[in-house]
């Protein structure tokens, strides 16, 4: 179990740096006019931060390029050091892999596996560019959610199970039936 949710974290880090790849080098730059899309093996290797811009996808759904500087959803952002949220989040990496390995549950290895995914994926965006690429926006008459991107939805699903588990399926565990 705990093989397979490593297996998941890291499909997840892969999944968000190809899909940050993505959408940076096939419609952000050619939408900022940023010269020629790098190859995938060309945009690991770089560093460079591209302009902001807004392409209309949907009604509701906008893709964006956002450089955050917080964590999730942009909170904190500009007032903490990059190297202090890569810490932080290391910090969380480390709790929920201890928690990893000592869980025997698979709702808890889930959600061990989205976390460590989703926060190594922006570890690796601000080792890479001091800032997490954030580029999906929701809005709904005019209100925005935060900029996000796959790793930062993976943490919030994450926490989501953790949170499902503890308020209905935690409740019941140790609970015996009495028989009358």
């Amino acid at each position: 179990m705990r093989l397979v949710a490593l297996s998941v974290a890291l499909d997840i880090v892969i999944a968000d740096q190809v899909s940050k790849w993505a959408v940076l080098e096939w419609i952000v730059r050619p939408a900022a006019g940023a010269g020629e899309s790098l190859g995938i093996f060309e945009w690991l290797l770089s560093s460079e931060r591209l302009p902001y811009v807004r392409v209309e996808v949907l009604p509701f759904f906008n893709i964006v390029m956002v450089w955050n500087q917080g964590v999730s959803f942009g909170m904190l952002g500009g007032g903490v050091a990059p190297a202090a949220l890569v810490g932080l989040a290391l910090l969380i990496t480390g709790v929920f892999g201890v928690w990893l390995t000592r869980t025997t549950r698979w709702v808890d290895a889930l959600a061990c596996a989205l976390v460590i995914g989703g926060a190594v994926g922006n570890i690796v965006d601000r080792l890479r560019f001091g800032a997490v690429a954030d580029f999906l926006d929701i809005h709904v008459a005019g209100y925005h959610w935060p900029a996000f991107n796959l790793a930062d939805s993976c943490i919030t699903l994450g926490i989501l199970v953790v949170l499902f588990d503890a308020l209905f399926l935690a409740p019941g565990r140790g609970r015996r039936e009495v028989v009358s």
